[in-house]
């Protein structure tokens, strides 16, 4: 048998797809719960995307309380490269939104687009993986991470750590973060090896 070309499909996914048969359970209104997430999910993923083409160019954005507006401006303001992978190991890596690192201050941006809480944890992972890739020990740098969110700015700093995120030193909160990494690391590897 012939069967039709659709190249165009290669490596994408339909919302109704055969890999992500849980919709088989779904009621109407779960169906459109649901969808519309996943169009959430898209445009996220496109803001992502024109934020980092800003960035890139140097378009800024009218000032404004808008959470992209201010993501974009700040990151211009402060130079942050844009989409910067961070690696590890094949087994922990991911890609900042915007970093920086100048005259040993480290700045982390990320933006959320969508209305769950952003949780901190995931900047830390990210100032732990620059350390490890770049061999800066987080003890002795200055740190600053931001998140983006519903028109607001959670920023968690050297000096702010204790008291609005109870964290009593961002620098061995990220070096433990960073041990982890190593020894969660070294242990998968084990495991890929049948040890």
């Amino acid at each position: 048998m012939q069967f039709n070309n659709h190249s165009n499909l290669v490596g994408k996914h339909a919302f109704l797809g055969a890999s992500k048969y849980s919709w088989l359970n779904y009621d109407i209104q779960k169906l459109r719960t649901t969808y519309i997430n996943w169009l959430a999910v898209q445009r996220g993923t496109e803001l992502h995307d024109l934020a980092a083409r800003c960035i890139k160019l140097g378009v800024r954005l009218p000032k404004n309380n808008e959470t992209l507006n201010k993501y974009v401006n700040d990151a211009i303001g402060y130079r942050l490269t844009p989409e910067q992978p961070l690696f590890y190991s094949f087994n922990c890596f991911g890609t900042t939104d915007g970093i920086s690192f100048h005259n040993n201050f480290l700045r982390i941006h990320d933006l959320k687009t969508g209305a769950t809480p952003a949780s901190m944890d995931q900047l830390l992972i990210y100032a732990a993986l620059f350390c490890l890739e770049y061999h800066v020990d987080p003890t002795k740098i200055q740190m600053e991470l931001r998140i983006y969110q519903n028109n607001d700015i959670i920023c968690l700093n050297n000096e702010n750590s204790k008291d609005v995120f109870d964290i009593p030193d961002l620098g061995l909160e990220v070096k433990d973060i960073m041990e982890k990494i190593v020894d969660f690391d070294k242990e998968i590897e084990r495991m890929k090896l049948g040890e």
